[in-house]
């Protein structure tokens, strides 16, 4: 599944209303912004906006979602699918003019396989056959083995993941009838989702009566290719990934980072690329920003948009946050083929096209999947791992090896339960935190949302309202002319 953004820095800053603006510096920009939807919703919402000025330290935008390019083909290396029910996700899409790629005939019916380190524990049924009466009976016959092997609590999990997604729709509510939400914990509340942070998946699963096999094998391996991490991941995260494992997943043709850079086109924003914000500090009812490159910005309102678990910038009053790590994720990416007895079997068609993990210590990744078939003896592979992959062990894993590319990603939090949330003002003044809200779930769809409600929160504070409430801000769909065509 593999969502959310990149380590990134997103500095937003307003205008202040005119009781302050005496005192303004002459330098000022309106708003500072590094990797974010949330210009995107400042325009919707308040197209008189002034200046927006992003920093992205990358050389493209994009953050977690990128492609790596193999034997000519583009694939993706981070946030890879989407929910048919990402409503802001499709929004961009529709409105940048973008093709929505579906998972092809072959993607949609490809044989799993769930691998304790020794042997297969269990395997679906494959077929090479392009009939689609032939493919029609061999889903089926799989969804019957599924159930024979994991009994009732297949469809419980359907169900679990339904009430889960049917409770997160309340954000694409009209604004007239959504609070506006100044913490996560009361966003979480208002949705019905908030309880599901202070339990695991598992010790949810297991009050509603899950099988342990379902448990221990199916559901292990989807939050370990989704989020890198056992069950005992928090019970919204694990719904969140359980989702991800669906069936009209679907993706943007040509890479997602499109979306970003698409949006920040229409944004009407100073873009700085590859400029990292050093250190934010606060001078008197301003911001003061100082990058690595040297250059000094003066904002009146700075958002940080990007996790910070590993951020070096320098806040000045510190900031106070709870303490949290972020799951690293090592994608890897091998063109080549893989060694079949490393597997204890034959044949190269013997193995499945996905091979899913139980949680083992003894386990080198978490999964294996087939990108892409060029021949009989040459395939494109992508690997998840906790740690990087040596190549010694990738020379055991594969029989041939033409082509290797890693990248680390620090990809999502760590997740735990009780979660514990940092807030979304990190001062009394106008320092956001736009990532507080990915303790709840990281996804491309999540970080959407809580961007969306960061910038009403913006604005209805600018305009002297109060939080967790309906404000009527105006609303603007219309385009702006496409800018920074070097995305």
């Amino acid at each position: 599944m593999f969502t959310a953004t990149l380590i990134t820095l997103s500095l937003i800053s307003l205008t202040i209303p005119s009781s302050s603006s005496d005192h303004q510096p002459q330098s000022t920009t309106d708003v500072c912004i590094i990797g974010s939807s949330l210009a995107h919703f400042l325009r919707k919402y308040s197209p008189t906006t002034a200046q927006i000025r992003m920093f992205e330290r990358h050389p493209v935008v994009g953050g977690r979602m990128a492609t790596v390019t193999i034997a000519g083909e583009t694939f993706e290396a981070g946030a890879s699918i989407l929910h048919p029910k990402n409503y802001h996700a499709l929004n961009f899409t529709h409105m940048l003019n973008l093709k929505v790629k579906g998972p092809s005939a072959s993607e949609s019916s490809f044989s799993l396989g769930i691998w304790d380190g020794q042997k297969f524990l269990f395997k679906t049924i494959d077929s090479d056959s392009k009939n689609q009466i032939v493919q029609y009976f061999i889903s089926l016959a799989n969804s019957i083995r599924m159930l024979f092997r994991y009994g009732v609590s297949l469809l419980k999990m359907n169900n679990f993941v339904e009430v889960t997604v049917d409770n997160f729709l309340k954000y694409y509510e009209s604004e007239e009838s959504r609070p506006i939400f100044s913490n996560v914990e009361d966003m979480l509340k208002w949705a019905d989702l908030y309880n599901l942070t202070t339990h695991t998946l598992e010790e949810e699963l297991v009050g509603l009566k899950f099988s342990p096999l379902l448990i221990q094998e199916l559901i292990t391996v989807i939050t370990r290719i989704n989020y890198g991490q056992s069950v005992r991941i928090s019970g919204l995260a694990g719904a969140v990934s359980l989702a991800g494992s669906g069936g009209d997943l679907w993706s943007v043709e040509g890479g997602n980072w499109q979306m970003a850079a698409g949006l920040i086109n229409q944004s009407d924003v100073t873009l700085h690329l590859q400029e990292e914000i050093s250190s934010i500090t606060n001078v008197g009812g301003f911001y003061e920003l100082k990058s690595t490159n040297g250059n000094s910005y003066t904002c009146q309102i700075t958002v940080v948009a990007t996790p910070l678990d590993e951020l070096t910038t320098q806040f000045t009053p510190e900031i106070s946050i709870p303490e949290r790590k972020l799951q690293h994720t090592y994608a890897t990416f091998v063109r080549g083929l893989l060694n079949p007895a490393y597997f204890g079997l034959n044949s190269v068609s013997d193995l499945p096209e996905l091979v899913g993990t139980i949680e083992s210590s003894e386990l080198p990744f978490t999964c294996i999947s087939v990108l892409k078939e060029h021949n009989a003896d040459d395939f494109t592979y992508k690997l998840f791992s906790r740690q990087s992959l040596t190549d010694a062990l990738l020379d055991q894993i594969f029989s041939i090896r033409n082509e290797t590319i890693r990248i680390n990603w620090g990809a999502y939090p760590h997740y735990q339960a009780p979660e514990e949330f940092a807030p979304f003002m990190l001062d009394d003044m106008y320092l956001y935190y736009v990532n507080a809200f990915e303790n709840a779930a990281s996804t491309m769809e999540t970080s959407a949302v809580a961007a969306e409600n960061m910038a009403r929160l913006i604005l209805s504070r600018l305009a002297g309202q109060q939080p967790l409430g309906s404000y009527g801000l105006k609303s603007s769909t219309s385009d702006s002319n496409l800018q920074h065509p070097e995305l």
